[in-house]
């Protein structure tokens, strides 16, 4: 959950950004994960809508993120051609578990006993 200090001396749209690539560093954002509409973040978190839009393009400038028009705002894939190619295969793969009920530790656990057999 993305939180916003009024009292912080530092720009709120800073403070989102800063959230959103620090999420994506700790894996609670993986590639491909879709980020709120503008204005819903927006209320959410109490701030204006052009805050939160200047916050997505300065991660959108960044490679952070990408915008995709009317399919909205994703993290973005990173490093080489391989590394992006696991980052969606797992990506499809979580959400093949989501969508069979399967919790995130037996999920991994299937995935940790296919590399020991690899």
């Amino acid at each position: 959950m993305i939180e916003i200090d009024p009292s912080s001396p530092k720009p709120p749209f800073e403070q989102l950004r800063s959230a959103v690539i620090a999420a994506v560093r700790e894996g609670t954002l993986a590639p491909g994960a879709k980020l709120p509409p503008v204005r819903r973040l927006a209320e959410d978190l109490g701030l204006a809508a052009n805050t939160v839009a200047r916050a997505y393009r300065e991660l959108e400038a960044d490679g952070v993120v990408v915008t995709r028009g009317r399919n909205g705002t994703v993290i973005a894939e990173t490093g080489d051609a391989a590394h992006q190619t696991l980052q969606r295969a797992a990506t499809d793969y979580a959400a093949t578990a989501a969508r069979l009920g399967v919790d995130a530790d037996e999920a991994l656990a299937i995935v940790e006993a296919a590399m020991r057999a690899h």
